[in-house]
């Protein structure tokens, strides 16, 4: 027999034992003194038993009302079961508050306790609740903001923009307007189709010593600028003097002026890289006729070239808003770096393309030696190279893709890379479709 079966049983069990007491005292009395009078005795004592029954069913559910392990009814009969499997129901269930009320208070001790501000909001950034490093951060305040929009307490154009584009694969690095000395690196992770979690980190410490280390480059890469122009002026002086030098000291001077010319090179990259990570020349917003961009650098990577590869292009007749100089420094490195690391013979396709609402993508595909799997997330970083010696065989700075990730980040653009060994490359810059301006002409060979 199940436990359930029992239960039941153990409950309306009484109620039978009673009714056969009833209809037991009927019979004994119709027995004694007729029909008649056990019919009496067993319908008055029905009776008061239905009455018994009511009185305990109004008090149950007077006690359903307020509930309360205190205020439990004590019954007779078959109710004394029922009430008691109520008492021990409602104990666990107050036991079991008790122990989710711990289990959040603990769990919002431990939140509150993380050095990074956490705000919990909901699809319509409406705050649900936030910890008291939160309420430094944003200037906000729990319990006079609970339920109002984050970004109407938080006004900054930088923060209501990243909260309301829905795309945080990036953290937003901003300063507060009402607490400017602070810089802030803003996650926002999306753990239910309707909730979301913003965290915030105190970055000011880490901003301040990168700012020293883009200063001191940038100040040793100026200083260092004079006097590479004087010693490239110089060597290209000795390089031309009549009657020609001797061989061998031809030769020397012929391997220093490369490498002050490489050196160069280097301080020029090196000087625009700490340009762009400083941010502090507003981004130009130039309509800029990619499709003749294109076919500039096609002409120059043939010369780069020099024949040793085909070289062909193909570009949509679409414009881009923002700054000429620093798209072409950006394709241009894309484009140099796939004729250096392509040997002779190779194929190297430029192409300009529009993707509908998708944006637009500039690529560089070559069939060059390719990358390995375990170098792709790292080739963005300043001076990683996947093959020193290569890259200084071909005369690459370490700075190329570094400088085309921060362009493309300042035009709210990506790179991205697919790569085989021994099977080429492709890179690819995007561009969101809110910086594109279409043209009517069909796609056109660039020649």
């Amino acid at each position: 027999m199940s436990a359930r079966r029992r239960q039941r049983i153990r409950v309306i069990l009484p109620a039978f034992v009673r009714l056969a007491a009833i209809a037991i005292v009927a019979v004994a009395v119709a027995a004694a003194f007729g029909v008649q009078a056990g019919l009496w005795v067993a319908l008055v004592a029905i009776g008061l038993f239905f009455a018994l029954h009511l009185h305990y069913l109004s008090t149950l559910g007077a006690w359903l009302e307020e509930p309360s392990l205190e205020t439990i009814p004590e019954g007779w009969g078959s109710w004394t079961e029922v009430f008691n499997r109520l008492h021990k129901a409602r104990r666990s269930s107050e036991i079991n508050a008790h122990r989710l009320e711990e289990n959040e208070a603990r769990f919002r001790r431990t939140i509150s306790a993380l050095p990074e501000g956490i705000v919990l909001v909901d699809a319509a950034l409406q705050i649900e609740w936030c910890n008291p490093v939160a309420e430094r951060h944003f200037s906000i305040r729990l319990g006079a903001d609970h339920g109002l929009r984050v970004t109407n307490l938080v006004r900054d154009p930088a923060f209501v923009n990243y909260m309301t584009s829905a795309s945080f694969g990036e953290p937003l690095l901003f300063r507060p307007l009402a607490s400017p000395s602070l810089a802030l690196s803003i996650r926002v992770i999306e753990f239910e189709p309707s909730r979301s979690i913003i965290m915030s980190s105190d970055v000011t410490e880490a901003e301040r010593l990168d700012a020293m280390r883009r200063d001191f480059v940038a100040n040793v890469s100026h200083e260092l600028r004079t006097p590479l122009t004087v010693v490239n002026g110089f060597l290209e002086t000795l390089l031309e003097t009549e009657p020609p030098l001797d061989q061998l000291r031809q030769k020397h001077l012929q391997l220093m002026h490369e490498q002050s010319t490489r050196m160069n090179r280097l301080v020029e990259d090196l000087l625009m890289l700490s340009r762009l990570e400083a941010g502090e020349t507003p981004l130009a917003e130039d309509l800029v006729d990619v499709a003749a961009l294109l076919a500039e650098l096609q002409a120059e990577a043939r010369a780069l070239s020099g024949g040793r590869h085909e070289i062909v292009g193909s570009a949509e007749p679409v414009r881009v808003r923002g700054s000429r100089d620093e798209l072409r420094s950006a394709f241009g490195n894309l484009v140099s770096n796939a004729i250096r690391y392509t040997p002779t013979g190779g194929r190297i396709a430029l192409s300009w393309r529009a993707h509908d609402d998708d944006g637009a993508v500039f690529e560089v595909q070559d069939s060059g030696i390719g990358i390995a799997p375990e170098h792709l997330p790292r080739l963005t970083e300043r001076f990683y190279r996947v093959d020193r010696s290569r890259s200084r065989e071909t005369g690459g700075t370490g700075l190329g893709l570094a400088i085309v990730k921060h362009v493309l980040m300042r035009h709210q653009g990506r790179l991205l890379v697919e790569s085989e060994e021994g099977r080429g490359s492709a890179f690819r810059a995007w561009l969101p479709a809110a910086r594109l301006h279409s043209g009517p002409a069909p796609l056109r060979r660039v020649a």
